[in-house]
C-alpha cells in the first residue's frame, strides 16, 4: 500500500482548524456546564424561597389571628396578666418558676442504662479474650 502524501496547504490549514474546532468545542462545553450550574443553583433557590413563603404566610395568619384577639378587652387584661405580670386592684402576683425534675429524673436514668451497657459489653468482651487464651494454649 503506498502512503499518501500530504499537502503542505492541507497541513497549514489543519494547523489552523484544528485548534480553532477544538476551542469552540471547550468554549461551548464550557458553557453548557456553567448554565447547568446556573440553573440548578436557581432551583435550588427559589425552592429554599418557596419553603420560606409558605412560612412566612403562615407567621402571617397566626399575627392576623393575634391582631384580632388583642382587639378583644378581656384577651388584653389576661395577655398583660400572663405576659407583664399586671395585676388587678387587690390581686398579688406571684410568680412560679416550672421546674423540670422530670428531664433531670430522665436524665439519669439514662446515664444508668448507659453505664450498664458500657459493663455489659466490658463483661462480654473479658469473656471473649479468657475464651480465646484458652483455645490458643490447647
Amino acid at each position: 500500500m503506498a502512503k499518501r502524501r500530504i499537502s503542505k496547504k492541507s497541513k497549514r490549514r489543519l494547523a489552523i482548524l484544528v485548534p480553532i474546532t477544538f476551542t469552540t468545542i471547550a468554549f461551548f462545553i464550557f458553557t453548557f456546564i456553567n448554565y447547568t450550574i446556573n440553573i440548578i443553583n436557581l432551583t435550588k433557590q427559589e425552592n429554599d424561597l418557596k419553603n420560606k413563603l409558605t412560612s412566612l404566610e403562615i407567621e402571617e395568619k397566626d399575627l392576623n389571628t393575634e391582631i384580632l384577639k388583642l382587639k378583644d378587652p378581656e384577651y388584653i387584661a389576661k395577655y398583660a396578666r400572663e405576659k407583664y405580670y399586671y395585676s388587678k386592684d387587690g390581686e398579688y402576683v406571684i410568680k412560679i418558676e416550672e421546674n423540670n425534675n422530670n428531664d433531670n429524673l430522665n436524665n439519669q436514668d439514662n446515664d444508668y442504662t448507659d453505664y450498664i451497657i458500657y459493663g455489659g459489653c466490658l463483661v462480654l468482651l473479658i469473656i471473649f479474650i479468657f475464651i480465646f487464651k484458652k483455645r490458643k494454649s490447647k
